[in-house]
């Protein structure tokens, strides 16, 4: 969507207004510093709003703002780095955190002979060695199809997923394919 009116902005505005206060309310701790901070917030989306830049997910690409000027509150605060460290740990990214819900969907798509290994391997954090015990394979075999399961699911993501990075290769934003009807399949399954 290419945000290019006031009106198109406002609309955007009023439907994630209150979640970002709650969001920027969570990362502050204090009720008026998000309020300035989600006032910023607004100033920053409506400057924005005629560079003509196309945003794929509003949603995200809302929540990174919000995101960005908290971090920047803090450093004009003086706060120090371990606190943005801290914050950023126990406030997912909200792109990440956004996307990460569409990992297992994307793992739906994959046999299960590989996806199963992965589930348990990287989303269940057992060790390779636990993998192969449960799914009663060698170490070698487990190894090797949770090595597979990655490269599948990078394909799918590939396939499935516009990803949109900054200079630094940190995730801004990400959209589902119109052309992945797997996904949008499995997902209409999963509601």
């Amino acid at each position: 969507m290419e945000l290019n009116k006031y009106k198109d902005i406002s609309e955007q505005w009023l439907e994630y207004k209150d979640a970002l206060n709650n969001y920027i309310l969570k990362i502050t701790k204090d009720p008026d510093v998000a309020n300035s901070l989600s006032h910023e917030v607004l100033m920053k989306v409506y400057s924005s709003c005629c560079s003509g830049r196309e945003i794929r997910n509003i949603r995200s690409w809302l929540f990174q703002i919000a995101y960005n000027t908290c971090m920047d509150h803090f450093k004009k605060e003086n706060k120090n780095v371990d606190l943005q460290a801290e914050i950023r740990e126990s406030e997912k990214d909200p792109v990440y955190y956004e996307a990460g819900e569409f990992v297992e969907p994307l793992l739906g798509l994959l046999p299960s002979k590989y996806s199963e290994p992965l589930k348990l391997s990287d989303i269940q954090g057992l060790k390779q060695q636990d993998v192969a015990d449960k799914l009663d394979l060698s170490l070698t075999a487990a190894k090797s199809r949770i090595q597979r399961a990655r490269q599948m699911l990078k394909e799918k993501i590939m396939e499935c997923v516009h990803v949109e990075v900054d200079g630094q290769g940190n995730l801004m934003a990400f959209d589902i394919k119109g052309t992945c009807g797997p996904l949008q399949e499995h997902l209409k399954k999963c509601k």
